[in-house]
């Protein structure tokens, strides 16, 4: 059977033709527009119906903007955003009280008309002429449900929310026109449903679940009749019935409510009596929206999620595009973030450096092999006042950061030695490395072009005792400048760049490093972030793994609920194994016995670099377990701070270098971040440093043991035995051990060949 119209079987159009004339009117009068007499009306009805069918047919209904929610990785809510604060739900979850409230202050004959209310129009036209302004209104809440979807989709665009608002005919006549055909297609519980779910009830609560929650702390199923009658009595002037800023105002409308239930039949004078005498009840919740009401302090996290949404295509072809999904919002996004990591990085922040100090401190956590972000903190909050910022210090410009990044210092150094390790340079490369020296010139680029120090540049060592030769174990250790310039003037930059472009490492602005020695001394800003997941690779075995922050979404559109792609981690590989192993070596040695010692972890396998930027403005420490990677830089944001004979954190500090500071809050937070997880060693190499070849030098050649168990030395011999250059190499092996002689002894000549410092 065709569905009955709900205007007694009239089409769209005869509706409108029946009611029209005194809608029109009715509207006119309500808008405050001056019409001449009958006859004119007549004119303007005729019209009206014209254009009422020039219409589209269908109301394209947007789906209602609701909360996002963003979760860690345990399931843990992170923080709630969105653009309008609202949770859709069924209208078996809303109270019977609410329903029959907003109904009876609304339109309460609502369940007895069509779309429009003539009864209703002709008893507010009367009204309105007899007082000679707008007293009363005329819409059925079906018309205000229209009229509340196209304010929906006007989103927060000025100019199309005057529209869908601004009192004239012709959006009178727009409503009329959707009103019937909604009427016709949802029927009265849905219209209902759908209308106390859109409407906005003041205090930033779209819906009646968030504003049930922003007054009273609880579901809309649970609100009691004097709850219901407040929120109902809100919707027509959010402003000037707030109960929160005017509880005698709200309280007025709230009995004004509870009395047109009693008059309309919903309660019984003597609950009407007893609710009218109850005080308004509130108990409020302050809206949490947005980053900045992050929990663990994951806000500059939480703003990173938000940043990859709004970037990455995968969510959408433009930005605009996926900016409307963002804040149409029902999303529920699972995010990488660890809360164990987490809070062991604001831990660690906040025992190191205080919020008020001139300098502040990122930290960023990776996991090798997955590329996931597990950790992400500053010693400045997130805010407007003062000490506070929205800048990310961890991440590049285009995702929230700073403009540029941060120059890196000696934190650079390892990928100028993975890239002469895979040009094929031996671990143990010597160099001459002076205290200071002029850039040399011509340096190969990957455009064939050379370099050439033009301007006489030089550069100096840390300090006046630190002059070669080095070795590239001894270099690293002691972040030798000079040892790393003669490097990269060896190589030449191009493999230097190829190392950096595998490892993805850009500038904060995304812009690619550029081709100058000064590059291998960190003099270019980077984004902790970028050195995280760039360090990270030497953890996985030379595999690069792109960072990623999300693990799942799903969105919810009325009460469908589906899931959405999101962007995968991406794992390439930047180096050999044997070249990341060898790094891992080097590496492991600066917190063993060289720069980075205050770093160094005591229960695990750990390895990693230090750097101090010129005037020290910048102080780094970036290192890793084979299972995490973190990277953690100190200094001031302008640039503007030299830290020297400064306070951090209550410490007085006469230099400050990235040992000093930053290794210290990256040991305190890979140390809890790790706290129970398993303790995996790296694959190291041998690399000989320049003392074992002194001795290898006066005890022989070395050599490996032969298949008659005879070497040229012994391997072990070589570096031990005695002997004057040419002599012996052997030494007699302890009876108590059980390795083959010929490994420890040999009867061959040494030849001094492997003794240089």
């Amino acid at each position: 059977m065709p569905k009955k119209r709900s205007g007694g079987g009239l089409s769209p159009t005869q509706q409108a033709a029946k009611f029209l004339g005194v809608s029109v009117l009715a509207g006119a009068v309500m808008a405050g527009i001056a019409l001449p007499a009958v006859g004119a009306l007549g004119l303007a009805a005729k019209g009206s119906v014209e254009s009422f069918d020039e219409l589209p047919a269908n109301l394209k209904t947007p789906p209602l903007s609701q909360r996002t929610t963003i979760l860690d990785a345990e399931g843990g809510q992170i923080a709630t955003v969105y653009s309008r604060d609202r949770t859709v739900v069924d209208l078996k979850d809303i109270s019977p009280y609410m329903q029959k409230a907003i109904v009876a202050i609304e339109d309460s004959r609502f369940y007895e008309h069509g779309a429009v209310d003539l009864k209703g129009v002709l008893r507010a036209l009367n009204k309105n002429a007899r007082s000679g302004g707008v007293s009363e209104g005329a819409s059925t809440l079906t018309q205000q449900y229209v009229k509340n979807v196209f304010v929906e989709e006007a989103g927060d665009d000025p100019t199309k929310v005057a529209q869908a608002t601004q009192q004239t005919i012709g959006r009178k006549i727009r409503e009329l026109k959707y009103a019937i055909q909604v009427e016709e297609e949802l029927g009265k519980k849905k219209i209902l449903e759908n209308y106390l779910n859109i409407t906005f009830f003041g205090q930033q609560a779209y819906g009646v679940e968030a504003a049930a929650q922003r007054y009273f702390s609880k579901p809309a199923k649970d609100l009691n009749l004097q709850e219901a009658a407040l929120l109902a009595g809100i919707v027509q002037s959010p402003s000037r019935y707030d109960p929160v800023n005017d509880e005698a105002e709200a309280k007025k409308r709230r009995n004004t409510v509870i009395r047109r239930m009693a008059e309309v039949g919903d309660i019984s004078q003597e609950q009407a009596d007893e609710a009218a005498k109850s005080p308004l009840g509130l108990n409020v919740s302050q809206p949490k929206n947005g980053c900045i009401t992050a929990v663990a302090d994951a806000s500059f996290f939480c703003d990173y999620v938000r940043e990859v949404f709004l970037n990455d295509p995968v969510f959408g072809k433009t930005r605009e595009a996926r900016a409307k999904i963002w804040n149409q919002g029902g999303l529920t996004i699972r995010t990488t973030l660890s809360p164990q990591a987490q809070e062991s990085v604001q831990a660690s922040l906040d025992n190191h450096i205080d919020q008020s100090d001139s300098v502040a401190a990122a930290v960023t956590l990776v996991e090798p092999g997955t590329g996931k972000i597990l950790g992400m903190g500053q010693s400045k909050p997130y805010g407007y006042g003062k000490n506070e910022t929205e800048i990310n210090y961890s991440v590049n410009h285009a995702m929230g950061g700073s403009n540029y990044g941060f120059p890196t210092g000696s934190t650079f150094k390892p990928f100028v030695a993975a890239a002469a390790l895979e040009e094929g340079r031996p671990p143990t490369q010597e160099y001459s490395s002076p205290y200071e020296m002029p850039y040399p010139d011509p340096v190969q680029t990957c455009s064939g072009k050379p370099w050439m120090n033009q301007a006489g540049e030089t550069v100096p060592n840390e300090s006046e005792s630190e002059v070669g030769p080095y070795r590239l174990k001894e270099a690293m250790a002691l972040s030798v400048n000079t040892y790393f310039v003669q490097m990269v003037a060896d190589i030449g930059l191009c493999p230097v760049m190829k190392m950096t472009d595998g490892l993805h490492v850009v500038q904060g602005s995304g812009e690619k490093l550029p081709e100058v020695p000064a590059v291998s001394l960190g003099s270019k800003g980077v984004a902790p972030l970028t050195m995280a997941s760039a360090y990270a690779a030497f953890a996985a075995r030379g595999m690069y793994c792109t960072p990623v922050a999300i693990e799942s979404i799903t969105q919810k559109i009325g009460n469908q609920q589906k899931s959405l792609e999101v962007p995968k981690s991406t794992c390439s590989r930047a180096m050999s194994e044997k070249t990341a192993d060898t790094v891992n070596t080097l590496l492991q040695g600066v917190v063993d016995s060289g720069t980075g010692q205050e770093a160094g972890l005591t229960d695990r396998a750990n390895a990693g670099k230090t750097g101090t930027t010129d005037e020290r403005k910048n102080a780094w420490f970036v290192g890793y377990t084979p299972n995490l990677s973190g990277a953690v830089w100190v200094g001031s944001a302008t640039q503007q701070v030299k830290m020297v004979g400064i306070t951090i954190g209550g410490v007085p500090h006469d230099k400050v270098y990235g040992g000093s500071v930053p290794g210290p809050i990256w040991r305190d937070a890979m140390t809890g971040a790790l706290s129970g997880k398993n303790s995996p060693s790296f694959s190291l190499v041998d690399i000989p440093d320049a003392d074992r070849d002194r001795d290898e030098d006066e005890g022989g050649d070395g050599g490996d043991r032969d298949d008659n168990g005879n070497g040229d030395g012994g391997l072990i011999g070589g570096l031990i035995g005695g002997g004057d250059g040419g002599g012996n190499g052997g030494t007699e092996p302890d009876p108590s051990f059980s390795i083959p002689e010929g490994f420890i002894q040999g009867n061959g000549n040494g030849n001094g060949h492997g003794g240089r410092r």
